[in-house]
């Protein structure tokens, strides 16, 4: 079977980025290019190359490219910033290397808005006069939003691309965006999903590297920040990765069930810079498989630039997207639920029977990034959304931050419901439903719809306790009537409450604070 099937709707996006120099050590940066080509046209599949400025001017790649790549495959932009590039801009170079990975040197966000134009100019012009025509998908770890504005009016852009979220690591923080899939980012920050068309920078970005939605999230955090649990073959660790046969056979099953909210996706592929014997068992691996289950009618493997124009004919807003993670590679007995939709994103996990939603962040288009207008002034670049319960970054060793939904026993004291099974129903357009069956004989049911969160329950005496740590970085957070209210980065926004019979604010005790919301019925509602 050679089509799509149209019960599957599963996209995926084979990437591998190209960089001319790596001056950590000495790798052999062309072979893992012709490896990963013959690996895809073996498999007769397509794929997406993303050259740097430094791979687009050397022959050694681009002549590998025009004279063996055949049709299927698409050649467009990595953009980091290298010394050949900002010279021929007429920018000072102010690198330790000719590439140099911080964020203040190699990232849009280090340059002035105007410099970052010159820097797209020089990058365009001399790809179309090596190519005979513009690039179609520029992609980039990140990248400021007046530049992707930039792309987008002046080149037309269709595609772009982005890592996952993460904190701190190489340096740069992007956390609280939308966890998979792809969204129209804010003409005021690229990372932020836009709720309305006008506002919104007409080219979708792909989430890259397929973080694992159960252990990613909160991943232990070193010296160079979070660990990384993705779908990059160079990672085999006891953690999980794409360097894991069995991870990855996991890892596949839940992002490509026959049941999505819109639809599956994730970017297979990998940084030349690792050199072809740290990715080429687990890549080849992931590639063999991709075409097993493409010849299945399971998923279709398609070009960065395809999946751009098709999300764009589909989509005129951001769609809800969502990952129902019910089994554990592990065997540990965790299920994790991820829904994103323009508005919001939701994650809620079952630790083997505890259940609690740890992750609410919202979403507005005109909370302006840092970067809009001003450069980062270092390595440690920042990008986030706006959080409403956050357990990654609230918890401390005394408190685990979240939402949980409890029980009150007969002294009115808080006790933390039991969960045997999550099951989901992603049959409605755009919402999904968590069905928690919890001990004894009762249900809890959350239904994730445009606008708000509506849970359920036949519990008696219900309710949630929303706990966080005294931490740093902590919106403003408020309890008000019929809402909680926050200030993030000097941003007011506020999480609507109905179906509340009580509402309390307290001390949790080790610094921690809590709200506690009692039920006054069967359902509440958790509105944005």
């Amino acid at each position: 079977m050679s089509h799509l099937s149209p019960v599957y709707p599963n996209h995926v996006n084979i990437i591998n980025f190209i960089r001319g120099i790596e001056p950590r050590e000495e790798v052999d940066l062309v072979e893992p290019v012709r490896e990963q080509l013959a690996l895809v046209q073996k498999h007769g599949l397509r794929a997406t190359w993303l050259l740097q400025y430094d791979a687009l001017i050397n022959p050694d790649f681009t002549d590998l490219l025009v004279n063996e790549a055949d049709a299927g495959q698409e050649i467009g932009v990595w953009f980091e910033i290298v010394q050949p590039l900002t010279e021929k801009a007429g920018i000072p170079w102010r690198g330790r290397f000719p590439w140099d990975w911080h964020s203040h040197i190699a990232f849009s966000v280090g340059y002035t808005p105007e410099e970052r134009e010159r820097l797209a100019d020089v990058l365009m012009e001399d790809f179309r006069a090596k190519f005979g025509h513009y690039p179609q998908s520029v992609g980039s770890w990140f990248m400021d939003a007046h530049l992707l504005g930039y792309l987008s009016d002046r080149y037309h852009i269709v595609s772009s691309c982005n890592c996952k979220d993460q904190w701190g690591t190489d340096g740069y923080t992007l956390w609280g965006g939308y966890w998979n899939q792809a969204y129209y980012p804010s003409r005021l920050n690229g990372f932020m999903p836009a709720q309305t068309e006008a506002n919104q920078i007409p080219v979708p970005v792909f989430r890259m590297l397929g973080s694992d939605p159960i252990y990613q999230y909160d991943a232990k955090l070193g010296g160079n920040g979070q660990a990384v649990i993705t779908l990059e073959p160079v990672y085999s660790g006891k953690e999980g990765g794409g360097g894991i046969p069995e991870w990855v056979e996991w890892f596949y099953d839940v992002n490509f069930r026959q049941e999505q909210v819109s639809f599956g996706y994730t970017q297979v592929g990998q940084e030349n810079s690792f050199g072809w014997s740290a990715m080429k068992d687990g890549l080849i691996q992931q590639v063999d498989l991709l075409a097993v289950k493409q010849a299945e009618g399971v998923l279709k493997v398609e070009t960065l630039a395809e999946s751009g124009r098709w999300f764009r004919r589909q989509y005129p807003v951001t769609p809800a997207a969502s990952i129902s993670a019910l089994t554990d590679w592990r065997g540990e007995g965790r299920q994790s639920v991820w829904y994103n939709n323009r508005n919001y994103r939701l994650n809620l996990l079952n630790n083997d029977g505890e259940l609690w939603i740890r992750d609410i962040h919202r979403f507005d288009e005109q909370y302006v990034e840092r970067y809009l207008d001003a450069t980062c002034p270092d390595k440690n670049a920042h990008y986030d959304t706006l959080p409403v319960v956050d357990s990654a970054r609230w918890s401390d060793e005394q408190t685990s931050a979240g939402l949980r939904p409890v029980r009150y026993d007969s002294e009115g004291n808080a006790v933390p419901v039991n969960v045997q099974s999550l099951e989901t129903d992603e049959t409605v357009e755009g919402e999904l439903t968590i069905l928690a069956r919890l001990e004894g004989g009762h249900e809890l049911r959350i239904r994730c719809a445009d606008q708000a969160i509506a849970i359920n329950s036949d519990m008696p005496n219900w309710g949630l306790l929303m706990e966080w740590a005294d931490v740093e970085d902590l919106p403003e957070i408020r309890l008000e009537p019929e809402t909680i209210g926050y200030v993030f980065n000097g941003h007011p926004y506020k999480l609507g409450l109905s179906g509340v019979r009580q509402a309390d604010r307290s001390n949790g005790g080790n610094g921690a604070s809590r709200i506690e919301l009692r039920a006054a019925g069967n359902e509440m509602l958790l509105s944005f």
